[in-house]
This record gives C-alpha cells, sequence and structure tokens, in this order.
C-alpha cells in the first residue's frame, strides 16, 4: 500500500496551480462550456481516497468520481485484471462474438439483485443508457405508453431521460421539447414538507399526494412503469420513506404497472448494502425492473439492467442492446470489483463511515444553525443549509463559498438539490478512519469561517 493512499490533503499552491492554470487555457480553447468542472485542477495520479494533482499537491476526493469510486481510485487487484484483460482483447460486440464476462456478470448480478424469482441482466454503458433501456422494456412488455416519474428526480442526460429529470437548470434549459408520456408526481421529501405538518404525520400527507395524483394526473390503466430512485441522488440525497414505497408497491401490483428501481447512485454498497432496494426486500418489496451503474466497474464506462426474465424477454432479438455495451475490459472489471465487495464487506465499511459522520454531521447541526438538516442511508449522506431554520431559506451562496473553501484546504466535495444548497458526500468507500475525520474537520473548519464572514456568528 503506497503512501499516497495512507496520505492526508497537503497543499503546496493555490489552487489552480502553474500546471493547471495551462490546462485550465487549453481545455477553455478546446473544450465547450456545457461540459462543466467543480474544481480548477487536473488529477496526475489517484490511490484509495485520495489524488495527487499536476502540482503536486495531495487532496482528498468526498465526490467519487460523482459516486463512481465506491472501490476508489486505483484498486490494485481491479487494476490487475484490467490489465490481463486488455492484452487479449480489448473488444468485440456482444451481439456478433460471444464472450464470457458478458455472461458471468449477468449471472452474478441476477444473483445480487433481490427477489427470489428467475431475473436477466443486460449490459450497457451508462446510467441514462440504462435507465432509457428501463423505460423502453417496461412500455414493450405493457402495451402503454405513460411512465410516472418524481420531483426532484435525476435520471440522465439524453432526450428520454432529461425529460425523467427534475431539474430544468442546468440540466433540461433550452433543450426542449421532451418526450412524450411523462408525468411527475411529488416525491416525499420530508424536511420541505409544509407548514403544520408533523414529521410523524408527512409520509401519509405525501401518501394522499400519490393517491391524488393519480386521480388527477394520469390515467392508471394507460401507465406502464413508475421510476424512482430509493435514495434520490441529484435531489439532495433523499431517501424515500419505506410506507410510501409499499404505497407505490401497492399501486403497480393493483393496476398492472411495472416498478423501475433506479440505482445508479446508491448502488453497489454505499447504502450500506450492495444495493439499496436491499432494504426494501426485508419488508417484502421488490423491483420489476432495477438499473445500476456508476461503481460497478471502479471507473470504466459500464451499466446494467436487471428485470423479471418475463418481462426483459419481451423484447424482440435486436430490439435492445448496442455496439459497445457491456465492454469486455469494463465487465472484468465489475466482476472483480463486486468480488472484492463481498469479500471485504464493502457494506459494513459504507456502514462504519455513516456511523462516524453522521455523528459528526449532527454535532455539526446542534453548532451551527446553516445546517438544516442532516440525512442519508448508509455512506450516502448530506447536510441541507439554510439561512433560517424556520423559513428554510436555501444557502446557496454560503454553499459555495464553503466548497471553494473545502478545495482550498485540499478537499474536493460537492452540492446537490434542486435548490444547490446541499452538500453530498460520497467518499470512497476504502477511506480510513483517519482520513474520513480529517476531511470533517475540513468541513466544519469551512463552514465556521464562511458563517462568521457572512453572518459574523454561526
Amino acid at each position: 500500500m503506497s503512501e499516497l493512499r495512507l496520505s492526508v490533503p497537503k497543499m503546496v499552491t493555490e489552487l489552480p496551480g502553474r500546471k493547471s492554470k495551462e490546462l485550465l487555457k487549453l481545455r477553455e480553447e478546446n473544450v465547450p462550456g456545457g461540459v462543466s468542472y467543480g474544481i480548477p485542477t487536473f488529477i496526475k495520479r489517484g490511490e484509495g481516497a485520495m489524488f495527487e494533482d499536476v502540482d503536486g499537491n495531495i487532496m482528498m476526493d468526498f465526490a467519487g468520481g460523482l459516486g463512481v469510486l465506491n472501490i476508489g481510485y486505483s484498486h490494485p487487484e481491479v487494476v490487475e485484471v484490467v490489465k490481463e484483460q486488455c492484452e487479449k482483447f480489448f473488444h468485440t460486440s456482444i451481439n456478433i462474438i460471444q464472450y464470457e464476462q458478458y455472461i458471468r456478470l449477468a449471472e452474478k448480478l441476477n444473483r445480487l439483485v433481490p427477489g427470489d424469482f428467475k431475473k436477466k441482466t443486460m449490459l450497457v454503458n451508462s446510467g441514462a443508457e440504462a435507465n432509457e433501456n428501463a423505460i423502453k422494456i417496461a412500455r414493450r412488455y405493457t402495451g402503454r405508453s405513460e411512465i410516472v416519474t418524481f420531483t426532484g428526480a435525476f435520471h440522465g442526460r439524453t432526450s428520454l431521460t432529461m425529460a425523467l429529470t427534475s431539474k430544468v437548470k442546468p440540466y433540461k434549459f433550452g433543450f426542449g421539447p421532451f418526450s412524450a408520456g411523462i408525468h411527475r408526481a411529488e416525491f416525499p421529501y420530508i424536511y420541505r414538507r409544509p407548514k403544520g405538518i408533523s414529521e410523524e404525520n408527512a409520509v401519509k400527507y405525501f401518501v394522499e399526494k400519490l393517491r391524488n395524483f393519480f386521480l388527477e394526473e394520469v390515467n392508471l390503466e394507460e401507465v406502464a412503469a413508475i421510476i424512482i430512485e430509493p435514495v434520490q441522488g441529484e435531489g439532495g440525497f433523499i431517501t424515500a420513506p419505506m410506507e410510501y414505497v409499499k404505497e407505490l408497491r401497492k399501486v403497480c401490483d393493483e393496476n398492472g404497472i411495472l416498478l423501475i428501481c433506479d440505482e445508479v447512485q446508491s448502488g453497489y454498497c454505499r447504502t450500506g448494502r450492495m444495493f439499496a432496494c436491499d432494504y426494501w426486500a426485508e419488508h417484502g418489496i421488490y423491483t420489476d425492473i432495477m438499473t445500476s451503474a456508476k461503481s460497478i466497474a471502479g471507473g470504466l464506462p459500464l451499466s446494467a439492467v436487471t428485470a423479471r426474465a418475463e418481462i426483459i424477454e419481451s423484447s424482440q432479438a435486436g430490439g435492445i442492446g448496442g455496439t459497445y455495451c457491456g465492454n469486455p475490459v469494463a465487465a472484468t472489471a465489475a466482476l472483480k470489483v463486486i468480488e472484492i465487495m463481498e469479500r471485504d464487506n464493502f457494506a459494513d465499511k459504507a456502514n462504519h463511515i455513516a456511523d462516524i459522520a453522521m455523528n459528526r454531521l449532527n454535532e455539526m447541526k446542534e453548532k451551527y444553525e446553516i445546517i438544516g438538516d442532516v440525512r442519508g442511508l448508509g455512506a450516502m449522506m448530506a447536510i441541507e443549509l439554510v439561512k433560517d431554520q424556520e423559513t428554510k431559506e436555501p444557502a446557496k451562496d454560503e454553499i459555495k463559498e464553503i466548497i471553494k473553501e473545502c478545495n482550498k484546504q485540499g478537499l474536493v466535495v460537492l452540492d446537490a438539490g434542486v435548490r444547490g444548497n446541499n452538500i453530498r458526500f460520497l467518499m470512497p468507500l476504502v477511506i480510513t478512519d483517519e482520513q474520513l475525520n480529517f476531511g470533517l474537520d475540513i468541513i466544519e473548519n469551512a463552514i465556521v469561517k464562511v458563517c462568521e464572514s457572512v453572518y459574523s456568528c454561526c
């Protein structure tokens, strides 16, 4: 295990450093501004939860490549199997020449995805592509056209998945018109429940809103599927309450509707289970179609659609798939990633991280009025910042300054939520306790500094 893997942040230049400035200039000349970036630096190498930039700064990553690096940067066992596969062949399309890795990975996912029924899996390239195929398959199987999604949802940036996605800026602005047949119900955002509704009664309130939605907004007999994230990602790391999920399953069962669970960001041990819908299974609730991506292959592009066999088999030969889908190098990486996650109890690692981080974040909430809410499932955690605890006015400007301050101190963090006032935590699950606490110290110090400059106190 190298020194970088076990290090803590050490900044030797301001951001951006000299080499990063040169690359930023080159980027501006050659890359469209629509491909945004969060931090003005360029990585040279990464290990575990740490990376070194081109200017020699050692930095900690609490963003994890947008949830892709649950297993960490450059896991040596994954690197080794990828090298071995690259020496054999990079690619051949599964639609032309068969290769074993695709079949073995499908077999493994069919075993891991909850449900004591026959399942089958197809592999694609990205979370958006997985969700798009899930919708295609649901429409093909049911013969229906309408899809229900939720406020706060993020399902991708393709034409169809943009329509499923809730946040207008930056994801949808100016890109319409959007695909037809999409209907948006209100997600049970407990923290932002209406005034006068207690936390205890909030789920009942949102369940009643869901029932009214189906009376007022869309004919149940025309709905092919309901697609939901068990924990909203871009929406602000909001967990769907179990009673709400039970209601969704009931609606689906009574009306011939498929339930699609989008595990693109929540999957692969992030929430303290292999998949967040494992928590559903503990209550006897199973999804009809599940999509997964991001951390499946440790950083190589790969995603999956796993469904009840009779549903996914409804497509005609050639109706689903694609040239790069289930690339053999990516599938090889995924097989090793899942093997390591099961062997080394990565779900337990996520829960251990949550025990430390949630305790620290809740302590901060008691001390700093700017923190309105602390929430999460496993190591998929967020804090919501507000200007006023009573009005819950989003502290959007303050969060930008907090993130900048964290970057200065060598910590990469991201915002989230349609209001842009959440800090989300997606640190690699291989992070050490020392690194985790060091990063949380940076977060707290940044909150204090920004609060003092804006409000004179916290």
